[in-house]
């Protein structure tokens, strides 16, 4: 079932429209976790396009609903998947709200007598509220390759933790409550009250056909979990979990064109060759990137030019 989140008629004949796809299970009973020791259907909000530039989300609300409507007898409670909630960024390719010009993920939880962008925040807050679990699906920005993770604020991670490893992530990031933003989604309905899990993948502008399939397989995962969700579904490996203590940054020192020599994803050693900054006016390697530390490389520079200061890599360090 296809019901309107948000609508707003807009200057020259333009329309604002969000849209989410309402599937409710047929199962009669739950299949145990969550639902039968408190006997109430789940509700899962799958939530992306909150960022026109981040795509990685639309593969995996594709996939979602294309399984569970094929498996609606394998399904108990309901699951709210919504792909874009920022269709005219989607529609131009860019990662705010056009002609507003507003982030739409600094905007929550928005107001229901502010401007449009507020109003609109306000009423995704308000149709997602009480979900039992949010999945918040972003992807990196054209610059940076992501591997699948989960970021949680540390504020939120006592109750986050067990749910994360189920998404079929390769890590789990919690952050210091100190570098959160307050005005994003995930941030807004934690404190609400509702569960919000923030996934980070792939890479901007692009589908990573791998990195979604995982995700889906990971919410199928988590749906039983939840007691919601009686059929088949694939279990990866258990991610590594870190805060930012124990992750490294990776920056340019000089401008150039940035040619990474160790594969995305990959364990690095220390002082291992990470990639090198060529000039190329004068046809010669104006800095040689090395990894300060040993660990897994995490973040990778996808976009060649850079300047000093560029982020080029994050690098997950080993545990000691």
């Amino acid at each position: 079932m296809i019901q309107t989140v948000f609508s707003a008629e807009l200057p020259v004949g333009e329309h604002l429209l969000i849209q989410k796809h309402t599937i409710v299970g047929t199962a009669p009973a739950p299949f145990g976790g969550e639902a039968a020791a408190d006997g109430h259907r789940p509700r899962i909000a799958v939530v992306t396009g909150i960022h026109g530039d981040e795509l990685e989300g639309q593969y995996v609300a594709f996939r979602l609903a294309q399984l569970l409507e094929e498996n609606l007898d394998a399904l108990y409670g309901t699951v709210d998947i919504y792909p874009a909630i920022n269709p005219l960024g989607i529609n131009s390719i860019e990662r705010s709200v056009p002609m507003f010009d507003v982030d739409l993920n600094r905007t929550f939880p928005g107001k229901a007598a502010g401007d449009l962008t507020e109003t609109l925040a306000a009423a995704v807050i308000g149709d997602i509220s009480g979900a039992d679990v949010a999945i918040d699906i972003h992807a990196s920005n054209i610059f940076l390759r992501e591997m699948p993770q989960v970021r949680i604020n540390e504020i939120s991670a006592e109750e986050l933790l067990p749910l994360a490893p189920l998404l079929n992530v390769d890590f789990v990031w919690v952050h210091a409550s100190a570098t959160v933003l307050q005005s994003t989604l995930a941030y807004a309905l934690n404190t609400t009250g509702t569960r919000a899990l923030v996934v980070e993948t792939g890479v901007g502008m692009r589908i990573t056909e791998g990195y979604g399939e995982s995700l889906t397989q990971g919410i199928l995962r988590l749906a039983a979990h939840l007691g919601a969700w009686g059929g088949a579904f694939e279990a990866a490996e258990p991610p590594i979990v870190s805060n930012d203590g124990e992750v490294s940054y990776l920056n340019a020192a000089e401008g150039g064109i940035f040619l990474p020599k160790a594969p995305h994803g990959s364990r690095v050693e220390k002082s291992q060759l990470i990639g090198i900054v060529a000039n190329t006016l004068t046809g010669q390697v104006a800095e040689r990137v090395t990894a300060p530390v040993s660990g897994l490389l995490f973040t990778l520079r996808e976009y060649p030019v850079v300047y000093p200061g560029s982020l080029l890599g994050r690098i997950l360090k080993d545990a000691e």
